[in-house]
């Protein structure tokens, strides 16, 4: 059987005493697009930061592409293939949206950047018109698509997305899911993607988790989740948001 691209087993953290995940099991296999949906608070974001290294696990493990990370330095688990665009973006606001993006391939080997860049202006055209603009004063949009491309700039093999559609128009976000779809479908790209929008999330993935006060109550594949009373009476609202 083949191994999954990132395994996490049985992972406890804590935020000083208080213990904020509860014996985390999932996997994410290359090409997948995987979804971790909860409320806010859940532990969701934690999570990916234990993936990351930046809040570590005190107990169980972490691998990727059959490699432990859980005790390697978060620059060290980037150098891998692992790359980040986090909740509320966190782009650099005083920097341009061309600087931006050289930020994001900082660990590459610089040949690749002019083709990586032309990639990135292909998918999200509008951060070519703004590439000499101040990064904070573009749109919650626009800085969410300059997000995703900073965090592709470095050439990820598993790509962790944090609240993507988190604050903006409905309109937007179904058009930054649709982006992560073309990109798992024609680069293959692996998508790990931790969402409170459980429609839309449950609706790209291939299968998907249910996390509720840093435990994982359910699993299974994203068409299975989303037709689930127990996801539709909690996340779903009786349809689409």
């Amino acid at each position: 059987m083949t191994q999954p691209l990132l395994a996490v087993r049985g992972v406890e953290t804590f935020y000083g005493r208080n213990q904020a995940l509860f014996g985390i099991d999932m996997d994410v296999n290359e090409g997948e697009i995987v979804t971790m949906i909860g409320a806010n608070g859940a532990g969701k974001s934690t999570l990916m930061m234990a993936i990351c290294g930046v809040n570590r696990a005190v107990r169980g493990s972490v691998s990727f592409a059959g490699k432990p990370i859980h005790e390697m330095p978060t620059h060290e688990i980037i150098r891998l293939g692992i790359s980040q665009s986090p909740e509320g973006r966190r782009i650099f606001p005083r920097m341009s949206v061309f600087e931006n993006l050289q930020m994001g391939a900082v660990t590459i080997d610089p040949k690749y950047f002019a083709d990586d860049l032309a990639r990135i202006y292909a998918l999200f055209p509008i951060l070519e018109k703004r590439s000499t603009q101040r990064a904070g004063t573009l749109s919650g949009g626009e800085q969410q698509m300059l997000a995703i491309g900073r965090a592709l700039m470095a050439r990820p093999r598993l790509l962790l997305l944090d609240e993507p559609s988190l604050g903006l128009a409905p309109l937007v976000a179904k058009q930054i899911f649709e982006t992560l779809r073309d990109l798992n479908k024609s680069q293959g790209l692996t998508v790990f993607l931790v969402e409170q929008n459980a429609y839309h999330a449950l609706r790209l993935a291939a299968r998907g988790y249910v996390m509720v006060n840093g435990r994982i109550t359910l699993s299974g594949t994203g068409s299975d989740l989303l037709n689930h009373p127990e996801v539709g009476a909690a996340y779903l609202g009786g349809g689409e948001h």
